[in-house]
């Protein structure tokens, strides 16, 4: 739905059309301004002297060179306010829930990130309920990670997990290309659990325009920051799918002839990226934005320009795969990693949390070597056979994405493996953890 307002510019004459823009000439417009093209939504993506180019978002199809376009003045924006809370809306900032339309004031999207003189170092425990990033790769508000994952496995799922477990004031969901069947588990799942009040969605389906996926980010990240900045929260951002961002992205630039770069992808994916993830920041007076974001890879390629390029900017990544050991998709251990996590552990988990999730990882390490050994036809010793059952227990009972417990209970469970299946030599912990943890869980 368009808004209606005074109207800056009316044209109709449109010099070139592609598949997803059209160009014309045009005086005093403004970079990223929302126009109307034969009655569809339109934003200016450049401006070349007079040449002015827009995308349009539901494409070109049957519009004429004599379409009458107007431009609006305005870029896209989002009215923000409490009423936020609880609901769903579309890409433009529109309700989709059937409930009443948004009163607040009006904000630009897209803005620039936070000053860096107004951030403070990231420093509290965001707890998400699921052992393979609590125990190993412990997030941190005002972090940005990405989970990396295939596209058949369960990452709404486990994004759904993170939204009702996290321990933050807010949980602002921006659904990219999600299929119908997603849109309404998310719903059901936060209107099930209690927890609408603190959820904020902007969902564009498979059924709406690709290219509407841009604006998606934006409204995300423009809600997160009326929360954070003027409500002083904790608010963390969930976005799935950055690929198919990424890709919505391919099909402007290529529909404008520009020349792509690695993997079909424009030149510019690498700052297109880095305007979303950097609005993840930690303010002095206790408000955050914390960006956990899914990007989905093609037959897992992890060197694919959309994940390589998110490695680049983020602090880490999240990788599910399916443990055949088990069945169960699990958060990788060995290509898992929070660059952040060294600032909460042992500090605002126990004290033992990283002597235990160095010996469990590095015995789960142990564990492949065995395997490797076993799929080659070597002999196997006695302490190779115990690694393999740690690790098959350590997948089942605490990498395993379906696992969701606390913290303490995590570092107990890994406790309970440890001496059920080694000696504490083989451990290797430190004397004043084993004299107070290893008699304690062993005599339960």
């Amino acid at each position: 739905m368009i808004e209606n307002r005074a109207f800056q510019k009316i044209y109709t004459k449109i010099t070139k059309i592609t598949k997803a823009t059209c160009s014309l000439h045009a005086e005093g417009i403004g970079n990223e301004e929302l126009a109307v093209v034969n009655g569809r939504l339109a934003q200016v993506v450049k401006i070349l002297g007079k040449e002015v180019t827009l995308q349009i978002f539901s494409g070109t199809e049957a519009i004429p060179t004599n379409a009458e376009v107007i431009f609006l003045g305005n870029p896209p924006a989002l009215k923000v306010g409490d009423d936020l809370a609880g609901r769903f809306l579309n890409a433009y900032g529109n309700p989709i829930d059937g409930g009443p339309e948004l009163m607040g004031e009006e904000r630009e999207i897209g803005g620039p990130s936070v000053n860096p003189v107004r951030r403070m170092q990231p420093s509290q425990l965001i707890a998400t309920g699921i052992a393979g990033i609590d125990l190993n790769n412990t997030l941190v508000t005002g972090q940005k990670i990405p989970f990396f994952a295939d596209p058949d496995q369960p990452f709404n799922q486990v994004m759904a997990t993170v939204a009702l477990r996290a321990q933050a004031d807010k949980i602002i969901l921006g659904g990219m290309g999600l299929s119908n069947d997603d849109y309404l588990y998310y719903k059901s799942v936060f209107e099930n659990a209690g927890a609408l009040e603190r959820i904020v969605a902007f969902v564009n389906t498979t059924e709406n325009p690709p290219v509407e996926r841009l604006l998606v980010p934006d409204m995300a990240l423009s809600a997160a920051e009326y929360f954070s900045v003027e409500k002083k929260e904790k608010v963390l951002v969930l976005l799935t799918d950055m690929t198919l961002y990424a890709d919505a992205l391919s099909i402007v630039s290529n529909r404008m002839d520009q020349i792509p770069s690695k993997d079909s992808m424009p030149g510019s994916l690498y700052s297109d990226l880095a305007k979303i993830y950097e609005k993840a920041v930690q303010f002095p007076d206790g408000g955050s934005i914390t960006i956990i974001a899914v990007t989905t890879l093609s037959g897992g390629d992890i060197t694919h320009a959309i994940p390589d390029n998110t490695g680049y900017i983020t602090e880490g990544q999240l990788f599910l795969r399916r443990d055949s050991d088990i069945g169960k998709v699990i958060v990788d251990p060995f290509r898992s990693l929070s660059r952040l996590k060294q600032l909460v552990i042992g500090k605002q988990t126990r004290s033992d949390h990283p002597q235990v999730m160095n010996a469990a990882v590095r015995l789960y390490a142990d564990a492949a070597n065995a395997k490797t050994k076993l799929e080659n036809g070597f002999d196997l010793t006695d302490y190779d056979e115990r690694t393999l059952k740690f690790a098959k227990a350590y997948s089942e009972r605490l990498l395993a994405i379906d696992v969701n417990i606390d913290v303490d209970l995590m570092l107990d469970t890994a406790w309970k493996l440890f001496t059920e299946n080694f000696t504490r030599d083989e451990v290797a912990i430190k004397d004043e953890f084993m004299n107070k943890y290893w008699v304690e869980t062993a005599s339960n």
